[in-house]
């Protein structure tokens, strides 16, 4: 009859104290504890699942029942020993809290402490997931874990030590375990192999250790199931990966530069293929995930001990991914995982995940933006010659234009005029000079406004987001207004992960409980319009701009002047008879229009 197989995480679970793996300062304190003879009553082990807390609360038993104890070299052939080894263990009692919560247990367990040891010197209670006991049956305990008989130990174990009620952690020594590194799971894999005979590569050891997330319970049954996918040849990395449902390196290195490169048509098609082989949508979104946080370690760090301590990655594959992003900038990477950390949230919660999938790749792989640093243009302190007609504020609306020839009396009168519009001209300069300094001073305050809000936003692909695509049309303590130049980006920016996060530098910035942001798709940016307090410092006409010399106006006979009639707004006149009389219409427009006089 074949031998009953044992699967290996029982198989090598270890024994002794120096058979625990990662756990060195824990060992260190056992030591001490026993060779000192300080042995508490109570003790509460904390940490990730795997990572040896019943283990180490067995050897703990082992230690101080054997027939040689307290020890930290248990016989393993006294009748304690055997007992603890072979699992019937009558001075050990270990007992799940998850199916033994109630009031009524903890009764049981009161009562049991009572009866003196049969083969050891303790009797020792060890609950697991001590963290599911009830309130009440907590309550229970509380006195018995305080004062216990002298020969009766508690050992606690949970992997939720929040969980617990501070009353009873504060009776207990509270012990942390730490998840095992990689490298120390890669180190007992290779061990446990040898001594299995399993033909298995070490980068797949690797891929074992980085998949086991600090447990070495679930290191050693991975290495279990793989042993079986092949007995003759060596098991690789790419065959874990396929057991596991990963996708592979190179798969992932080609899938993103499709997207790098916006080739939309052949990532979907890779995404077809990829979920072909029984990839689940969610878990391609996260292998991509961790793909493209792995590029931005690649990215920015420069030691390749530091690189391969935070990837893990295999040292042929660093080179690949370095010559990948050589011209791809941070702030590229991170928007992508922003969009992959979207849709994966999106996928999660609906029922068509394929289709959620493929939009995905559409949106992140269509995406033309540029990603490298945006730059501000420099307003330049020159005054730009213009020449412009004078207008009235009145002057866009849609009418009628009138053409006036000059009247043969007018001409007479163009000296007076002209020096008359000289000393206008001269006014209005000097009132443009003081609007343009207010109104670059503003700008000025305006752009620091907004380049202290972009400084204050927490989130760094938030931030190059809004620097990039985003324009001020409005700031100020009550209301913000910004623009985008499409409705793409403007949409993007009113997801809450984004418009929260302008809302909060925004209020930060000004110092306020709330405030409004309004997002517009193709509005004006800043100018010297924006605020209210700007509209109030404009004057109600616009004031031609300054040119290289002073115009001089030649009223000729033959000249005209082409207006529309509403520019011409009706002044108070010192009305006559004589003036009523005399002079038409045409002259009386002249004079208001020129603000001139009339002399005979």
């Amino acid at each position: 009859m074949a031998e009953k197989y044992i699967p290996l995480y029982r198989k090598y679970r270890p024994q002794e104290f120096a058979d625990l793996v990662g756990q060195d300062n824990l060992v260190n304190a056992f030591t001490n504890a026993i060779n000192t003879g300080k042995i508490a009553h109570a003790y509460l082990f904390c940490g990730p699942r795997g990572t040896g807390k019943t283990s180490s609360a067995r050897i703990l038993a082992k230690s101080l029942n054997c027939q040689n104890g307290p020890t930290l070299n248990p016989c393993g052939k006294c009748p304690s020993c055997l007992d603890i080894l072979n699992g019937n263990m009558l001075d050990v009692i270990e007992m799940d809290a998850a199916s033994n919560r109630s009031v009524e247990d903890a009764q049981n367990i009161i009562d049991k402490i009572h009866y003196a040891p049969v083969n050891g010197k303790y009797k020792i209670f060890i609950i697991d997931e001590v963290h599911m006991i009830s309130k009440t049956a907590f309550n229970a305990l509380l006195k018995t874990l305080e004062e216990p008989p002298e020969n009766v130990i508690f050992i606690l174990a949970t992997t939720e030590p929040q969980k617990v009620l501070e009353t009873i952690i504060s009776r207990c020594q509270r012990f942390d375990f730490r998840r095992i590194t990689v490298d120390d799971i890669v180190k007992r894999l290779e061990y446990i192999s040898k001594k299995e005979d399993i033909k298995i590569s070490n980068d797949a050891l690797y891929t074992i250790a980085k998949n086991s997330q600090g447990g070495m319970r679930d290191a050693l049954a991975l290495l279990d199931q793989i042993s079986v996918l092949d007995m003759t040849n060596e098991i690789t990395s790419d065959k874990v990966n396929e057991m596991l449902g990963r996708i592979d390196n190179d798969t992932l290195l080609e899938l993103s530069q499709y997207i790098f490169d916006k080739k939309v048509d052949l990532s979907v098609q890779k995404i077809n293929e990829i979920y072909s082989k029984g990839n689940e949508p969610l878990q391609i979104i996260e292998n991509l995930i961790q793909y493209f946080r792995n590029l931005s370690v690649v990215k920015t760090c420069k030691d390749e001990k530091t690189i391969a301590d935070l990837t893990l990655l295999s040292k042929d594959v660093v080179p690949k991914m370095k010559n990948q992003v050589q011209n791809i900038s941070v702030e590229k990477i991170s928007h992508i995982i922003e969009r992959l950390t979207y849709y994966h949230r999106e996928i999660k919660f609906t029922n068509n995940r394929y289709l959620w999938l493929e939009l995905c790749f559409i949106d992140i792989a269509s995406e033309n933006l540029n990603y490298m640093p945006a730059t501000k243009p420099v307003p330049s302190t020159e005054t730009k010659v213009v020449s412009q007609p004078v207008k009235t504020a009145d002057s866009f609306n849609s009418k009628p234009i009138t053409q006036i020839k000059e009247p043969e009396t007018v001409k007479e009168e163009a000296v007076e005029v002209e020096n008359k519009n000289e000393t206008k001209l001269k006014k209005e300069e000097e009132l443009q000079k003081e609007v343009n300094a207010i109104s670059k001073e503003k700008e000025k305050g305006s752009a620091d406004d907004w380049k202290n809000v972009l400084e204050l936003i927490e989130s760094p692909p938030s931030r190059s987001f809004f620097n990039t695509f985003a324009k001020p049309v409005e700031m100020t303590e009550a209301k913000v207004v910004i623009t985008f130049k499409n409705d793409t980006f403007a949409q993007r920016a009113k997801e809450p992960q984004k418009s929260d996060a302008m809302k909060k530098a925004c209020m930060k910035f000004y110092n306020v409980p709330s405030i409004e942001l309004e997002i517009k798709v193709g509005a004006t940016p800043y100018s010297t319009k924006n605020t209210k307090q700007e509209q109030e410092t404009q004057p109600e006409t616009e004031i031609p701009l300054k040119t290289t010399q002073p115009q001089t106006k030649q009223i000729d006979k033959e000249q005209q002047i082409t207006v529309e009639e509403d520019d011409i707004k009706p002044q108070p006149l010192q009305k006559t008879n004589k003036y009523e009389t005399k002079y038409n219409d045409q002259v009386k427009m002249v004079k208001d229009l020129f603000d001139a006089k009339i002399f005979e």
